[in-house]
């Protein structure tokens, strides 16, 4: 019998079965990346801004050098605006079309999760950390985002699950190793150093904590691997350098040591910010880490002790033994491995000055393999130390998130001035029942995790309640809150935006006046002005050049113009938006694409 029969009740799963197990997996994961995915429209900066860069590179044929308003952008790598392109090449610009690469590499890694477990573990683990790595409100997100991190996580998960395959096994199984260094290469070629940095530091500490550096130096193939990530990831980076030289160095080395020094856009936080984002990013499977990291640590230091002691002439024998040691309240040697990856992860992000709750997406792959091994030991034994405390974690953690969800309405009502400061319409809307909902069926769902997990003889429910609760939550916000935020908050200036751009011709001027919001270039499709408040002054040079000028700025930000601007026509009003132009008439386009061109709000002019 697995340790995990408690979850699935069967001693030896046949061929059929795991197949099984891939088609929930392929189910589910597709159900949660591919919902609705163009009912939230495109967010700001990140998703604006790399949409609208894939947009240009297609609309320009410059396949290298990726710019923002026909602008160079160097903030990202190349890899993601390729694949959006093609998307786009395939499907047109839309917001499907800009998530598709995400969403798709997002369903690829569950996979891969999945059969690398099962490679080395029995395949109900297999399936219960394929499930943990998907139902959690993270890894969906960045699923469903047009941004670099999906792709990101997928390759540097990738590299190290070679890694430890290709260290581990024997004969061919050997030639794993290779897509450690190509799996690098292409996460460098995603976002930036820290594409090889994650998966390099995970390395070196296994390595030095195991004492394997002697294996792998025979085994690893190193200088020849490291050719290969130099042939995968460098081409694109020396021609960008040929091709822009100084400019390109300078900018790419703000986004990268810059950001990693440096607080960028306001994105700062303490050293602690990202343990609040892992323990509710990845709730309700968080509870069980704390415990399950606690006992790799424990087996480390004994391990260590039995090293020093000289009872062994090899001395990773004790290690080995240890970690690999049949007794079920001793961590393998996997989450070992899987502990010394997600903890320098959170150390080396918490080290940097810049922080985003997606940045430590890469660490949770390893996080669903703490989690799943420690419930296979809890559901297998009783007595595996931290049990109870795991499921009043998850428990506390559960409450904590459901008042926060429940107080949406009064947060709204505290807040609503400074709300209405980036969203206009802030004031004639409310939140919804749909916050509320959720923050009761996580109530809910959590009494339901202690009742299951803390009750012996009902423990493995607990699994499938957590996953069901967490499940259901994602659910409502695909289908309800996020498309109602997006109607009422996000689509009304980019309606304007792509009425502007079908009314101006190539030589007349858009100015977008307020907060920049790089995705209404997507939804203009054309090159724009971007004016902050208070640099009023620098609009003048732009008005009246070309045949027509039209400026797209929050309605309370328009006393504010200069003065040669505020006689301009009003156009249309949207959901405290408003389109003014230097001459009056407009044509409203006869057919709008249904994602690029949000229908008209039904509140009407405002």
């Amino acid at each position: 019998m697995t340790q995990a029969a408690g979850v699935v009740a069967v001693a030896e799963t046949p061929v059929l079965e795991r197949w099984r197990h891939v088609a929930l997996l392929l189910a589910l994961s597709s159900l949660l990346f591919f919902l609705n995915l163009g009912g939230l429209n495109l967010t700001d900066r990140d998703e604006g801004s790399n949409a609208e860069a894939a947009r240009e590179m297609v609309e320009t044929g410059d396949w290298v050098s990726p710019t923002l308003n026909y602008e160079p952008r160097f903030a990202k790598p190349v890899l993601v605006y390729w694949l959006m392109s093609g998307a786009y090449a395939l499907f047109g610009p839309s917001e499907v079309a800009a998530r598709l690469p995400s969403a798709i590499f997002g369903v690829a890694l569950i996979l891969l999760h999945y059969f690398f477990i099962l490679r080395v573990r029995e395949p109900v683990l297999a399936l219960m950390s394929g499930l943990m790595l998907l139902l959690n409100v993270e890894i969906v997100a960045i699923g469903r985002t047009a941004i670099m991190d999906s792709v990101l996580t997928f390759f540097t998960t990738l590299a190290l699950f070679c890694f430890w395959l290709g260290l581990h096994g024997e004969g061919r199984a050997r030639h794993y190793i290779w897509g450690l260094y190509a799996g690098m290469g292409l996460a460098t070629l995603t976002k930036g150093p820290v594409g090889f940095l994650i998966p390099l530091l995970a390395v070196v500490a296994y390595l030095s904590c195991a004492r394997r550096w002697g294996q792998f130096w025979r085994h690893a193939f190193p200088l020849s691997g490291a050719l290969l990530f130099i042939i995968l990831a460098v081409p694109w980076y020396a021609v960008m350098l040929s091709i822009h030289g100084s400019s390109y160095t300078e900018s790419a080395s703000a986004n990268t040591i810059g950001r990693f020094l440096n607080v960028i856009g306001g994105h700062g936080g303490t050293v602690l910010f990202y343990l609040p984002v892992l323990a509710f990013g990845f709730w309700p499977w968080s509870g069980l880490l704390p415990f399950a990291i606690y006992q790799n640590y424990t087996a480390w230091r004994a391990a260590r002790r039995e090293i020093r002691s000289g009872w062994h002439q090899e001395p990773i024998t004790s290690l080995r033994r240890l970690l690999g040691a049949p007794d079920v309240a001793r961590p393998s040697e996997l989450e070992f491995f899987a502990g010394c990856w997600l903890v320098v992860g959170v150390v080396f992000f918490s080290l940097s000055a810049t922080r985003l709750p997606h940045y430590i997406a890469p660490l949770f792959p390893p996080a669903a393999i703490l989690a799943a091994c420690y419930l296979d030991r809890c559901l297998a034994s009783p007595a595996t130390p931290g049990l109870r405390g795991s499921f009043r974690t998850i428990m506390i953690l559960g409450y904590v998130l459901g008042l926060l969800l429940a107080s949406v309405p009064a947060l709204y009502s505290t807040f609503v001035d400074q709300i209405t400061k980036e969203f206009p319409m802030a004031r004639d809307v409310a939140p919804g029942l749909s916050p509320v909902v959720a923050g009761a069926i996580l109530f809910v769902g959590s009494g339901l995790i202690g009742f299951f997990g803390l009750t012996e003889t009902r423990r493995s429910g607990a699994f499938w309640v957590a996953g069901t609760t967490i499940g259901l939550v994602m659910l409502i916000a695909i289908q309800v809150a996020l498309p109602r935020f997006s109607h009422d908050f996000i689509a009304p200036p980019q309606q304007l935006a792509y009425i502007a751009g079908e009314n101006l011709a190539p030589g007349d001027t858009l100015i977008l006046y307020g907060r920049p919001k790089p995705s209404l270039l997507f939804y203009a499709k054309r090159k724009a002005v971007f004016i902050k408040p208070g640099q009023e002054a620098s609009m003048r040079p732009h008005l009246g050049l070309g045949d027509r000028t039209m400026i797209l700025l929050p309605s309370r930000l328009r006393s504010r113009l200069p003065a040669e601007a505020r006689d301009y026509t009003p156009l249309l009003r949207r959901s405290g938006y408003m389109l003014l132009a230097d001459r009056p008439m407009i044509e409203l386009p006869a057919r709008a694409p249904a994602s690029s061109a949000p229908p008209p709000s039904p509140h009407g002019r405002r």
